[in-house]
């Protein structure tokens, strides 16, 4: 397999997923769409964030509706949604549209669900999500050369690589973040799109 270095599009040379980042696209206006709502009409907040007093009451469909409203409110919107077009986008490119939603709910309804067991009982936000697809696209990174034949930047490589060790660190400081990202690096291992092989190879 030859390998490429990419330097000037990092993760262009495995962006052989669709073009157009639909479900990213799609994600991101239904979270807007509800991080506006909770802005204008403050109330709906407590209707739907993860309250596991409540969740232990019958109230199940909280951890599905803290993955679209934010705790940080204006800030936390802005912010995850940023994060989300960012990595979304990427990992759409990468992984397609199928993978990309298990990876981005399946990852998120686990880090509601261990919040809400252990590490933080009352909170909302997306930004487990978006972790899962950021520890998915770490794998990609690490596996870049031996299974694509591309070499990425060592900044790329290094983050990659410290990717689990935060995770566990984040964990250990009882955050919810580590978790969602250690479960989108397994993910992302199981989900690997397969090499593309170019017409000249084939």
């Amino acid at each position: 397999m030859t390998t490429r270095t990419a330097s000037r599009n990092p993760f262009g040379a495995l962006a052989t997923g669709p073009r157009l980042p639909l479900v990213t696209a799609s994600v991101f206006l239904v979270t807007l769409a509800c991080g506006i709502a909770q802005l204008v009409h403050p109330p709906l907040y407590d209707a739907v964030v993860r309250d596991a007093a409540r969740i232990d009451a019958g109230e199940w469909y909280r951890l599905v509706t803290g993955m679209f409203f934010q705790d940080g409110w204006t800030f936390g919107l802005v912010s995850n949604l940023v994060w989300l077009a960012v990595f979304g986008t990427l990992a759409e490119r990468v992984f397609g549209h199928a993978r990309w939603l298990l990876i981005y709910f399946g990852c998120g309804l686990f880090g509601q669900f261990m919040s809400y067991v252990w590490l933080n009982p009352v909170g909302a936000g997306n930004s487990m999500c978006v972790v899962g697809l950021i520890g998915a696209l770490a794998v990609v990174v690490t596996v870049a050369s031996r299974r694509y034949g591309v070499v990425l930047p060592v900044q790329f490589r290094i983050m990659a690589f410290a990717a689990p060790v935060l995770s566990v660190a984040d964990t250990v400081v009882h955050d919810n973040h580590g978790l969602p990202c250690l479960l989108g690096m397994a993910l992302g291992f199981l989900l690997l799109p397969r090499p593309v092989v170019s017409e000249k190879q084939g």
